[in-house]
């Protein structure tokens, strides 16, 4: 799979644009990625007409391919831009608006996405149910006026620096309803009756959140699509989460920082070129496999199985990276410089979760095995 000409070149003015933001910009903080939160740098992209690239240019999108999408994406996570503050927005909650939403939602939502000026927390998992998110407990109930919301969430990504948040949950039935009864609903975050806590990871920081509902009064507009469709609307929306090329890139600025440290050494021993070459093979793979996702995107498709496995596959990668590099120092570590070895411990103790974020591996298996026939 080739990627159009036309796509091909937005790669250069967006390293051009790249190589100026993060000058100087060290490593370690450049491996944050897409996990790092900067409101300016996606403002910047905004200016550049970067938000938001596959959306109608009438909603303030570019009006550009899953091609040119796939394009800036890869070169915003090999870089380690700072893209955390417009990532989710972009990538989820604004085609699932473009595709869902009412007309009204389009035009008060897609365009401040598309300026970097609306920021979008997803509320899915939640405490007793984690990547299972057939058995969402948070309710929203109706009422004359709209709807009432009690219920939690957790692992809910830069909640406390969103204005909005996108949250699966259940309008009908019971838990032991499953799929049945699952609505979408998007909630502004300065409500009274919300409580959003950050949580502190391993590394020091404050990206994930539990957030709490204490009769939350929604307006009626607030519900996105038909009520009780959510789960296949967040079925769609996972599409996108998953089969991206953040799947597999999370680790790049290491390899790129032991890269540089490599070549400026006078012999590469065999350990460290066997290393490069096991990279090598599986990102040419599993970047083929996202890609032809993107080309099914492209085409109106929902592969949300085919996603399944480039999340599974292409995480399990980036996890094992930081270990291979690690052994491969063990060789050299004394000519290591400072910033290849505070690159690899940050991504050593962040890269358990690479597999947990958009789903854990045990329930993306058990997708991959319904979506096979397995059971």
């Amino acid at each position: 799979m080739r990627i159009p000409a036309e796509d091909e070149a937005l790669r250069a003015p967006v390293r051009r644009f790249l190589a100026e933001a993060l000058q100087g910009m060290p490593p370690a903080l450049r491996a944050r990625s897409w996990m790092g939160f900067d409101a300016g740098f996606s403002r910047a992209l905004a200016q550049q007409g970067w938000l938001c690239l596959t959306l109608p240019a009438r909603y303030g999108g570019g009006g550009r391919s899953a091609f040119a999408r796939f394009v800036l994406s890869e070169e915003l996570l090999a870089a380690g831009a700072p893209v955390s503050a417009h990532w989710i927005a972009d990538r989820q909650t604004a085609p699932l608006i473009l595709r869902y939403g009412s007309e009204a939602q389009r035009e008060r939502f897609l365009p401040a996405i598309a300026r970097g000026e609306l920021f979008v927390a997803i509320g899915m998992s939640e405490p007793d149910t984690g990547s299972d998110l057939a058995g969402v407990r948070t309710r929203a109930l109706r009422t004359d006026t709209g709807w009432v919301l009690r219920g939690r969430k957790i692992w809910t990504t830069n909640a406390h620096r969103s204005q909005l948040m996108c949250a699966l949950v259940r309008t009908s039935g019971t838990p032991e309803d499953r799929h049945k009864g699952l609505s979408q609903v998007l909630v502004d975050l300065s409500l009274p009756g919300i409580t959003v806590r950050p949580l502190l990871d391993i590394t020091g920081d404050r990206h994930f959140c539990e957030v709490l509902f204490d009769d939350v009064a929604l307006p009626a507009d607030a519900l996105v699509g038909a009520e009780g469709a959510g789960w296949e609307q967040v079925t769609a929306e996972l599409a996108f989460e998953r089969s991206g090329p953040e799947r597999l890139l999370s680790s790049m600025v290491l390899v790129d920082t032991w890269l540089a440290h490599l070549r400026t050494q006078p012999a590469v021993d065999g350990a460290a070129l066997a290393v490069l070459g096991r990279m090598a093979s599986r990102t040419a793979v599993l970047r083929a496999m996202s890609l032809s996702i993107a080309a099914q995107l492209q085409r109106g498709e929902q592969p949300a199985l085919a996603a399944a496995f480039v999340k599974d596959l292409g995480t399990e990668f980036e996890q094992a990276v930081p270990g291979w590099v690690a052994q491969a120092l063990d060789h050299d570590s004394a000519t290591a410089p400072p910033a290849l070895l505070q690159t690899l411990a940050y991504l050593t103790q962040i890269e358990p979760s690479f597999s947990l974020r958009g789903g854990t591996r045990q329930i993306l298996r058990g997708i991959i095995a319904r979506g096979l026939g397995m059971r």
